[in-house]
């Protein structure tokens, strides 16, 4: 299991992670409502790796079956390595390449407040909401945790899609194979 799950994870990983690194090279460009759309497009095109993975280790190392417990761990061990890889990539970029992101993100959030038409009360308050994400997002630890936050769910719920879709337990193998020998 550790061989399919390290290497499906990895691969995963190095796609999000090179995906995630060019989109943010063009983030002025792209925007960040549209990189909302990119991000989270590029991060279920890598994590379609778990579903190969699950039926790799299916196919490969489980003997042609196994149970959904199981698929779900495998599928959610390649989330989570796909996931820290996105993490670290990320970490790299914000604290070496841009380290003013927050600060945009921040002023791109006020900025569609005001144009909605908010209130001055609102606005206010979405300052302050702004200025203590930006301290807390300064930090690393802080940083990681809420980075995390993006990926994995989604990984979680591919890991659980693939776990429903490739599940086969013996009693399956069998009655496909006596339904063929009948026919």
């Amino acid at each position: 299991m550790k061989k399919t799950v390290w290497t499906f994870g990895l691969i995963s990983g190095g796609i999000v992670s090179l995906l995630m690194a060019v989109a943010t090279a063009f983030q002025d460009a792209i925007g960040f409502d549209r990189g909302e759309i990119i991000g989270y497009s590029t991060m279920v095109l890598s994590f379609l790796l778990i579903f190969f993975g699950v039926r790799s280790y299916r196919d490969n190392v489980a003997g042609g079956r196994v149970g959904f417990g199981r698929a779900f761990v495998v599928g959610s061990l390649i989330a989570l390595i796909s996931s820290a890889c996105y993490v670290a990539t990320w970490e790299v970029i914000y604290f070496k390449f841009s380290p003013d992101f927050s600060a945009k993100y921040a002023a791109h959030v006020i900025e569609k407040a005001r144009a909605s038409g908010a209130s001055q009360a609102a606005i206010d308050a979405k300052v302050a909401d702004m200025q203590k994400f930006q301290a807390m997002y300064s930090n690393p630890l802080a940083n990681i945790a809420m980075t995390f936050m993006e990926p994995l769910p989604v990984g979680l719920v591919i890991a659980l899609v693939s776990a429903g879709i490739l599940r086969r337990k013996r009693e399956e193998r069998a009655e496909g194979g006596l339904a063929r020998a009948i026919g």
